[in-house]
C-alpha cells in the first residue's frame, strides 16, 4: 500500500498494491500495521458502513461533532463517486479547505479523513457502492452537515448543480458560516 497524505494534514489518499494474473485480481484493502507504519495514526476501526446510489446522488457535507466524532476510511467497491474531504478543524492552518479524489473500483484507491472533517461524494455511476469504516459509533445527536454548494469552501463538483440528487434533510443544511455562528 502507498499512502499520500494530501494538503490537508492527516488526510491520506490510499493506493493499494494489486496483484493480477489470468484469474482476476487481489490486495489488501486494510492492514493495521501497514497503514500505522505509513501514516503513525492508531486507529480502531468499530463500524462499517456501505451505501448504494445512482448517478447524480450527493450524499454530504456530513460529519459527527463532540465525544462522537469520526476518522473514515472510504472505498468504491463499485463504480465510482468523486469524494470530498473538508477540514473543519478551527485551529488548522487548511480549516474550510478541501481535497477532492475520485474513488472507484478500477483504481481501488481510498481516502483517510480523520476527526474533524467533513465527507461527502458525488455519484458519477449507477449502482455505485461506498464502503466507509469508521472509528466512533454513528450518534445521532452528535450528526451535523453543511451545505455541498458553500460558497465559502467552494467546492468544484464538475458536475451540473441542476442535475444534483440531494436527500431533504441534506437540502436544509447550514453554510459553514451559519453552522459556526450557532445557527
Amino acid at each position: 500500500m502507498i499512502a499520500q497524505e494530501t494538503k490537508l494534514k492527516d488526510c491520506y489518499i490510499l493506493t493499494p498494491k494489486i496483484i493480477e494474473d489470468e484469474r482476476g485480481y487481489f490486495f489488501e484493502s486494510f492492514n493495521k500495521k501497514n497503514f500505522q507504519q505509513l501514516t503513525d495514526l492508531d486507529i480502531d476501526w468499530v463500524q462499517d458502513n456501505q451505501s448504494k446510489s445512482q448517478k447524480g446522488v450527493l450524499r454530504g457535507l456530513h460529519f459527527q461533532i463532540g465525544a462522537f466524532e469520526q476518522a473514515k476510511l472510504i472505498r468504491a467497491v463499485k463504480g465510482s463517486v468523486l469524494d470530498i474531504c473538508v477540514d473543519l478543524r478551527v485551529k488548522s492552518e487548511t480549516f474550510g479547505e478541501y481535497v477532492a479524489i475520485e474513488l472507484s473500483e478500477t483504481n481501488n484507491k481510498q481516502v483517510f479523513l480523520p476527526r474533524g472533517f467533513a465527507h461527502g461524494f458525488l455519484v458519477l455511476e449507477d449502482d455505485t457502492i461506498i464502503n466507509y469504516k469508521c472509528d466512533n459509533y454513528y450518534n445521532k445527536n452528535s450528526e451535523r452537515g453543511i451545505q455541498f454548494n458553500d460558497k465559502q469552501i467552494d467546492i468544484d463538483w464538475n458536475f451540473p448543480q441542476k442535475d444534483v440528487v440531494l436527500s431533504e434533510k441534506d437540502k436544509a443544511l447550514p453554510t459553514l458560516s451559519e453552522y459556526l455562528n450557532g445557527v
